[in-house]
C-alpha cells in the first residue's frame, strides 16, 4: 500500500473509537492482508507503538499477515464439528488442495496453495453447531460436510481434481 492510500484510508477514522480496527480493516480489505509496510508506515503516521499494531492484527482472526488466496476454505473446529468429522473434513480438504499440515508464525492454522487459489484455516466455532461439521468458503456456510462431498462444494470455486 502506497503513502497517499494509506493517508487517504486514515483521513476517514477521525473518531479514535475504533479508529485503528477500522484503518486495519481497511487496510486487510484493500491489500487482503495486512503487511508489515503499511503497518510500519502507520505507526509512525498515527504515534502507535508498532507492537500495539501486531497486538490488534494477531489477536484478530480476520486479520492475516500474510497474502490469503482467492478463495478462503475454513474448517470449523469447535466441539461439535470435532466430534462428528472436522478432523476428517481438514485432512481431505488438506490432500485435494494438496497442502501439507503446517502452521503460521503467528501460531494461526493458515496455508494457501501454491496457486493461491485456495487458503486453508480452522476457526474454533461458527455456532452453526446443529450442521457440524461446519466448514465457511468466502462466506458460504456449508453444513454437514463430509470427504465424499468436499469435491462438488470445492468445484463451485474453480477446483478441478487433478
Amino acid at each position: 500500500m502506497d503513502e497517499k492510500t494509506l493517508d487517504d484510508v486514515i483521513s476517514r477514522y477521525d473518531s479514535p473509537s475504533g479508529r485503528l480496527l477500522g484503518i486495519l480493516g481497511e487496510i486487510q480489505n484493500r491489500e487482503g492482508y495486512v503487511p508489515r509496510d503499511a503497518l510500519e508506515m502507520l505507526s509512525a503516521k498515527l504515534d502507535v507503538r508498532l507492537s500495539q499494531l501486531y497486538g490488534l492484527v494477531t489477536f484478530y482472526s480476520f486479520f492475516s499477515l500474510k497474502p490469503v488466496g482467492d478463495h478462503v476454505i475454513t474448517v470449523c473446529m469447535g466441539t461439535a464439528c470435532h466430534v462428528r468429522g472436522a478432523v476428517e473434513v481438514l485432512a481431505a480438504l488438506e490432500q485435494l488442495l494438496g497442502i501439507e499440515d503446517e502452521a503460521t508464525q503467528d501460531g494461526k492454522f493458515s496455508v494457501t496453495t501454491e496457486d493461491n487459489r485456495f487458503t486453508l484455516e480452522i476457526a474454533r466455532c461458527f455456532g452453526a453447531c446443529s450442521m457440524a461439521p461446519v466448514v465457511e468458503i468466502d462466506g458460504n456456510l456449508y453444513g454437514y460436510v463430509t470427504p465424499e462431498t468436499l469435491p462438488g462444494i470445492l468445484g463451485n470455486y474453480g477446483w478441478r481434481e487433478s
